[in-house]
């Protein structure tokens, strides 16, 4: 599925002082892609509770009944006039039971809540980096002097900068690397493609209406947040109800408009500004409507993901690659979504940059050339198996996962591979990255594996990157509705006796059947691999009608013998032709973002002590800037040195920034480290200067005319800093900190 149907510990160093400060612990169009969203299979609760918190709450059951009855002892005493010893024996026995009962409170909400500040920390973490990044222009709410619109955001230089090289680092990791075909296609899209592809009918989320302001909410967003508050903050919450409110939480996406109704009304849910009543759900498409032309007779959309562009120039691609699979085609563009309620900063926003690749393969051999280059990888990963049975993610070879069928074929398994490489040269902070298999009931009946690269952040575990093996559905569907074959050939040396299972919906009795269900109905009987059409034609013949899962549906249907034909039929052919498979990874360039820079902030103290200082360790390939060059004081010679470095580095291609204003070397040194720029190069004699190293803070001393080449060397990655640290004299920053 397409990005985007959702410990903050810090990687190394994070935070320093400021840990002290802030810390904190980890906390439908289901079927088609979209903007990933945080659905509750990517903060997904186990139904089982943790065996302390579910002994700590039946305790503070049990304690509250014990100090409730040790009151009313308390009142009988006075009331008969006992003496004054006794009633204070009892208060004093009171006191203690009030005790023991504010400490198991206190434990089970270190269990709930975080041992480490919990809900409190994380938001406070996530305002020091939003406020940061606001205040140095990565980003900002887009028509600000309007008010802004929810969901709408401005990237300033240094954001612009990071996004322009997360998307040079895709291109060369991906698209030069594996030789893929790029391409670059409309946002406005006509309707019939939409249609074809299922968004027209299918891309909604359910909503409710606040009944007196007529204010939009998402159905689920309010349930799952009503759950959640419950669970951290309702303490005399019994075992019996949090059991079943993360039951609730497990099985968000599976909910029906109607369910989801019931719930909202059984728990009193109201609309979280007003307290008024909310509407029934019902369901709100997602994407941007428009006409295409004058005439308005033309209805489009702006485009909810870039794959179909894709797709629909499928044959052209083919035709290009010379007629050979797999091939692998890719593109990076916006894409729209008009969501219901906008929130959580720039994960979830209403227009937003997508990088989608669709590799396309034979169904019969997913195999691999380069699969060996993964193969050895050991990351997080979390199979269905320990979802449902409420484990964690675990390390796993990748080798392992694809040879144990866990990772369904190599393909998959290598672009699994490849996406984690990818995330982690970023800066992603590898034991905050897992990859969680999707649960049968999150994938359409003709997906053969899915799953998701999840970031942990102040939110929670993340959807960033969605990794689908979709079979050949969106191929069929666009040759369905277009009449052009989208297929592939290979050609045999001799002609070859096949045996063809050929599937034959009849499409009057099913239209007669299932109505407005009959496209879904003919999808599912056409998807059938042959044991199952065998097993059909089987049951069919003995019995005349037979059930039949419709997974879009999500129930069973009859399905009698006068609505399909199944057979094997015997021919020669001189060649197969076949509709490809696709595995898509679709990469959510603003989540990815929003993590590396939650992942990349902290805090040290400045070299007084007196105030904390704020840090973006960003790697020199994702670093909005490389390097900064500053006269050590205003002096016309150190300048003039300046500007000579200056124009050495913009030969080599290196962006950086110069300042030759008066204020102190440390300040400076502070500014560009908030920036999360690596690299210092200061100006302090006419013939070496010295250049600095943001995280370290060490220095080393170098001639004028090396300093372009070393730090060109470093930010290509062609050396490392402690390659350059041992080949260079040291220097000793002094004050100047």
């Amino acid at each position: 599925m397409r990005i985007f149907s959702s410990l903050i510990s810090s990687s190394a160093s994070f935070g320093h002082q400021f840990l002290s400060r802030f810390t904190w612990r980890s906390l439908n169009a289901a079927s088609l892609r979209s903007q990933a969203p945080l659905s509750a299979a990517s903060t997904r609760h186990s139904t089982q509770m943790d065996a302390s918190e579910e002994s700590l709450r039946k305790a503070l059951a049990d304690k509250q009944s014990a100090v409730e009855a040790q009151g009313i002892a308390v009142r009988q005493l006075k009331g008969v006039g006992a003496s004054k010893p006794e009633i204070d024996a009892a208060v004093e026995a009171l006191n203690g039971l009030k005790l023991e009962k504010s400490a198991i409170e206190s434990q089970l909400q270190a269990v709930v809540g975080g041992n480490d500040g919990g809900a409190a920390g994380r938001e406070a973490f996530r305002q020091a980096v939003v406020n940061t990044l606001e205040r140095r222009l990565f980003y900002i709410p887009s028509f600000k002097i309007y008010r802004g619109v929810a969901g709408l955001y401005d990237y300033g230089p240094p954001g612009c900068a990071v996004k322009s090289n997360v998307l040079a680092f895709w291109r060369q990791h991906f698209v030069l690397e594996e030789n893929m075909l790029e391409v670059d296609c409309p946002c406005v899209t006509p309707e019939v493609v939409l249609k074809a592809s299922g968004h027209v009918d299918k891309f909604t989320d359910l909503m409710v209406k606040d009944e007196k302001t007529g204010t939009c909410y998402r159905a689920d967003h309010l349930l799952k947040d009503f759950c959640n508050e419950k669970l951290q903050k309702d303490l005399s919450l019994s075992a019996e109800k949090a059991v079943e409110l993360k039951h609730v939480l497990a099985v968000l996406d599976d909910l029906s408009a109607e369910e989801l109704g019931t719930k909202i009304k059984e728990y009193g849910i109201t609309a979280p500004d007003t307290k008024n009543p909310l509407s029934d759900p019902y369901p709100f498409n997602l994407m941007f409507q428009t006409s295409i032309g004058p005439s308005g007779l033309s209805p489009g959309y702006m485009r909810p993901e870039t794959a179909q562009g894709i797709f629909v120039n499928f044959r052209d691609l083919y035709y290009y690659n010379g007629n050979k699979l797999p091939f692998a085609a890719a593109q990076i563009g916006q894409a729209f979504r008009n969501e219901i309620s906008p929130r959580q900063g720039l994960l979830r926003v209403r227009e937003f940059t997508l990088a989608e690749i669709e590799h396309f393969v034979d169904p019969e051999d997913k195999s691999h050339p380069k699969y060996s280059e993964v193969v050895d990888l050991e990351f997080l990963m979390f199979p269905r198996e320990e979802q449902m049975s409420g484990q964690s993610a675990k390390r796993i070879h990748l080798g392992e996962a694809v040879s144990m069928g866990t990772v369904n074929n190599q393909t998959l398994g290598y672009f699994i591979g490849r996406v984690y490489l990818f995330l982690t040269r970023l800066g992603i902070d590898k034991n905050r990255l897992r990859f969680r298999q999707h649960l049968a009931n999150e994938m359409a009946h003709y997906a053969a594996d899915c799953w998701d690269a999840e970031i942990e952040c102040s939110y929670g575990w993340i959807e960033c990157v969605g990794i689908a093996d979709r079979s050949a559905y969106d191929l069929r569907a666009h040759s369905d509705k277009s009449g052009v074959p989208l297929v592939a050939q290979e050609k045999f040396p001799e002609p070859r006796e096949v045996e063809k299972l050929v599937i034959a919906p009849v499409k009057k009795e099913l239209g007669l059947a299932f109505k407005g269900n009959q496209k879904m109905v003919v999808e599912a009987l056409e998807a059938m691999n042959e044991e199952e059409a065998m097993g059909m034609k089987d049951a069919l013949a003995s019995k005349g009608e037979v059930d039949f899962n419709i997974c879009t549906l999500g129930k069973n249907v009859v399905i009698k013998k006068n609505m399909v034909s199944i057979s094997k039929e015997k021919k020669k052919e001189h060649q197969r032709v076949f509709t490809p498979s696709v595995i898509e990874p679709s990469f959510g360039i603003g989540r990815i973002i929003y993590c590396l820079y939650e992942h990349s902030f902290y805090m040290r103290p400045s070299k007084a002590g007196d105030e904390q200082l704020n840090v973006f360790r960003f790697p020199p390939l994702v670093a909005p800037i490389k390097c900064t060059v500053f006269p050590l004081v205003q002096n016309q010679q150190y300048e003039e040195v300046a500007k000579h470095i200056s124009k050495s580095l913009t030969a080599a291609g290196i962006s950086h920034k110069i300042d030759i204003t008066g204020t102190s070397i440390g300040k400076r040194y502070a500014r560009t480290d908030e920036l999360g720029v690596p690299f210092a190069i200061t100006v302090d004699s006419t013939s070496s200067v010295t250049i600095r190293e943001r995280d370290s803070k060490d220095q080393i001393r170098i001639t004028v005319e090396e300093a372009a080449s070393v730090v060109k060397s470093v930010t290509d990655g062609q050396r490392t800093w402690d390659d350059v640290w041992s080949s260079f004299p040291h220097h000793s920053s002094g004050s100047t900190e």
